[in-house]
């Protein structure tokens, strides 16, 4: 599922979907991660290693919406998918290249009424 190469070129979402997550994952108010049976998540960013940090520091939830704001703002690919849970809603993929000896970081997310979702937020499986 694509967005028909609409908004930004090579970005993989329209500027106004764009726009949204990334002023949605600044607003601490308007984020949640939190699992449920309908809608499950991976969230883990307190296990992937924070290249802007001191020498062995983790992404904390704060920091790993930072990252996921400013690298929309910046541009990064995001590919959008069609999710399993809730069957048929919009998920949107971007693969983070932390430029260290570690895998992609993988992330995931969905918007709801209002709010960004953190679905995934981990170290790639398949790089």
């Amino acid at each position: 599922m694509s967005d028909g190469g609409a908004g930004k070129a090579g970005s993989g979402i329209e500027a106004a979907v764009r726009h949204e997550l990334a002023t949605l994952a600044r607003n601490p108010h308007r984020r949640t991660a939190e699992f449920t049976r309908e809608r499950p998540t991976d969230w883990r960013p307190h296990q992937v290693l924070n290249p802007d940090g001191d020498l062995d520091t983790h992404f904390t939830d704060t920091t790993a919406w930072e990252l996921i704001a400013t690298r929309l703002e910046q541009g990064q690919h995001v590919e959008v998918i069609e999710l399993q849970k809730p069957r048929g809603r919009k998920g949107y993929v971007m693969s983070i290249d932390l430029r260290t000896d570690t895998p992609n970081l993988y992330v995931k997310l969905q918007l709801g009424s209002g709010q960004i979702i953190g679905r995934s937020f981990h170290y790639s499986e398949r790089d």
